[in-house]
């Protein structure tokens, strides 16, 4: 992960009242209370001829402005990334990275701009997060550009992103500043009963919910994948690109059967419903060994990347082996909307998963790692997960999450709930001898919260750990909610004023699967059990 990053003076929740802009100093005027004042002035002198007349005219200019200097920030990237395309290996990668996280911001500007087109159901909970996934892609791409070797590049790339990501606080300051927010007009769904048996938010659909408890023999399938050559391919890149070319649309159903894969796997924005069928944790292994140390960015070290929305992967193993002395090097991540990671089992040291941005969820998955292992800037739930602590290198302490909202505008976070969180096999006996804290600030309004989950005695008492002297320490948002365990007591923990030891019910009910994720809505679909409020 990269270093944590200052930002400016949080919005006021509200503008003052602005029905009808009538001149030219009515507009700008709206550019002195958002973030940055000078990119909104920037945006608004190329609509003089024009100017917009209300708040929603206002957001959806700022809006198809940041998205026309995206294309100018995505033709630069490209450009760059072929002058040392032949020359320069994976040391180089920042600018790439940028290419392909500003092809995924493209997308997310497009959903808003055609959002009126295809009404949803929870139109103002997409808006949030595609304005933020835009923006974590601005913050990745300058995070990945810190190691760039060729500094022209990197001077005229990281000025460009920084200038992007601007534009693009701007909007989403101005969309949270003038529409309505489901959220402040209604209760959470849910209260405290399961809504659904089976466990699974409304936004995953009955035949994908079939999909995800089907056995391997009634699935239909796309392509399968075996070592001994038994399927259709005997490696998963093959059959990804078999499933790209496939017409039609709907969900690619891949089976990779049991063995060890060592491939480091992209499913690009670009390839929707992408769904990996494993036979069983430790039986179907995928395993890279990329990593920071080594000379890959966090972004590209991953052995296994999905961009592409409606992402799902259920009974694999996800492994990155480089070892803890690596550095960063990430065994799954996952910047896919509405993505479910089922039945998994995802094995690192550092930063073991990234849960890059947009909507996920993760049920009866073990996770294992030591420095920041779970950590990004998505809007995330873990639900009956197992949590498991590694042994770290000597001198090293323990932090589960990391995570990584810059703006308070943005509906990120991570939240755990109703899991366990214990010492992993190895650093059972030694857990004395290390700390091991629940997370630290990545970012400025880094907000993590553990509701009715089990936390065995590794846990400091302190609980939560800053990130470097008094950063975000009034921004962030850290809470815990009914835990059990003896790691879970709360008499001693952090009195930063961010931190909330006792959340209460309504408090901790805006993080469940329907409160947070707008779960309700889609996790149906994909057939994984769920609880969509809190437990009884």
């Amino acid at each position: 992960m990269g270093l944590a990053e200052s930002l400016p003076t949080p919005l006021p929740s509200r503008f003052s009242k602005f029905t009808r802009a009538s001149s030219r100093t009515d507009i700008f005027s709206v550019c002195k209370r958002i973030p940055y004042k000078a990119a909104c002035e920037s945006m608004l002198s190329t609509a003089l001829s024009a100017p917009p007349q209300t708040p929603g005219e206002l957001f959806d200019r700022s809006v198809k402005f940041s998205k026309g200097q995206a294309h100018w920030a995505r033709a630069l990237a490209y450009n760059l990334s072929l002058t040392h395309a032949k020359a320069h290996s994976h040391l180089d990668g920042g600018v790439n990275d940028c290419l392909e996280l500003l092809d995924d911001s493209l997308d997310q500007l497009a959903n808003i701009v055609n959002r009126k087109k295809t009404p949803s159901p929870d139109a103002s909970d997409d808006v949030q997060t595609w304005l933020s996934a835009a923006l974590t892609n601005q913050a990745t791409c300058l995070e990945s550009l810190q190691n760039q070797k060729f500094n022209v590049q990197k001077g005229v790339m990281n000025e460009t992103a920084q200038n992007l990501s601007h534009f693009i606080r701007n909007s989403l300051a101005l969309y949270m500043s003038t529409e309505p927010k489901e959220a402040e007009k209604s209760s959470i769904s849910g209260g405290h009963r399961r809504l659904l048996s089976n466990g699974f938010p409304k936004w995953v659909s009955a035949p994908e919910r079939k999909i995800l408890l089907a056995s391997i023999g009634e699935i239909e399938l796309s392509a399968m994948v075996a070592k001994d050559g038994s399927g259709t391919h005997m490696t998963i890149g093959e059959a990804l690109v078999l499933v790209s070319s496939l017409v039609g649309g709907g969900r690619a159903v891949i089976h990779i059967t049991a063995g060890t894969y060592h491939e480091n796997i992209k499913i690009p924005t670009k390839q929707k419903n992408v769904m990996l069928v494993g036979d069983g944790k430790g039986k179907t292994v995928i395993v890279g060994d990329r990593s920071f140390e080594e000379g890959w960015t966090t972004f590209q070290s991953a052995t296994v990347a999905a961009m592409g929305d409606g992402f799902i992967a259920r009974d694999i193993t996800f492994v990155n082996s480089a070892g803890p002395a690596k550095r960063q090097a990430v065994a799954l991540r996952v910047g896919s909307d509405k993505s479910v990671i089922f039945r998994c089992s995802i094995l690192g040291y550092q930063d073991t998963l990234y849960t890059h941005s947009k909507r996920q969820f993760y049920r009866e998955t073990d996770i294992y790692g030591t420095v920041d292992f779970i950590f990004g800037n998505s809007a995330v739930v873990f639900q009956s997960c197992n949590i498991y602590v590694r042994k770290p290198l000597s001198g090293q302490d323990n932090f589960i999450t990391a995570q990584g909202r810059s703006s308070p505008d943005e509906n990120t976070g991570i939240s755990i709930h109703n899991c366990k969180i214990a010492a992993a096999s190895d650093l059972a006996p030694v857990k004395s001898n290390f700390a091991t804290y629940l997370g630290r600030p990545w970012k400025q309004y880094s907000r993590t919260v553990i509701l009715q989950s089990f936390m065995d005695d590794l846990i400091h008492p302190s609980g939560w750990s800053p990130w470097s002297g008094n950063f975000a320490l009034k921004t962030l948002y850290y809470g815990e909610y009914m835990n059990s365990g003896p790691g879970a007591s709360t008499s001693r923990r952090v009195k930063w004023p961010g931190s909330h030891s006792s959340l209460t019910s309504t408090e901790a009910q805006g993080f469940t699967v329907a409160g947070f994720i707008a779960g309700n809505l889609w996790l149906p679909s994909t057939g994984v059990s769920f609880d969509s409020g809190l437990l009884n």
